[in-house]
């Protein structure tokens, strides 16, 4: 078991995966954290990168980055997420700025399993995608 207590993992009869996701995320005995789909919002609660989904993806991700780190935990550490698109038009950056990111956020060059879905709208029209997360917590 890795430090952070969570493996990713490809099991050799499933089919590979179709991005930068693993399969099955396995996870040492411990607390679980369930973190809220976190949005394009600054410390204050204002809005971020305002119809610019590239922008939006990193301050969700260093909003999900904040959390971690409150829960003394990493993004190592993390067992799922799911990520909500507001328009299959924003695949394609989706896959370009999570190549981009995710080799910082995770060196090991594993990835945790991700849902990926495309829904009509988020609570504010302002907000192109949401993340959530559940996140193994170190004893």
């Amino acid at each position: 078991m890795s430090k952070s207590g969570v493996v990713y993992v490809n099991p050799a009869s499933a089919p590979p995966p179709q991005g930068m996701y693993s399969h099955v995320a396995r996870v040492a005995p411990g607390e679980l954290a369930f973190i809220a789909g976190q949005v394009a919002i600054d410390a204050n609660g204002n809005p971020v990168g305002v119809g610019d989904f590239a922008v939006q993806v990193g301050q969700v991700f260093d909003n999900l980055g904040t959390i971690l780190k409150e829960l003394g935990s990493e993004f190592e550490a993390v067992v799922q997420f799911t990520t909500f698109l507001t328009s299959a038009d924003f695949i394609p950056i989706w896959m370009r700025e999570r190549a981009a990111l995710f080799p910082k956020l995770f060196p090991g060059g594993k990835y945790p399993p991700n849902t990926l879905l495309v829904i009509e709208r988020l609570v504010k029209p302002q907000f192109l995608l949401e993340v959530e997360a559940i996140a193994r917590i170190p004893s």
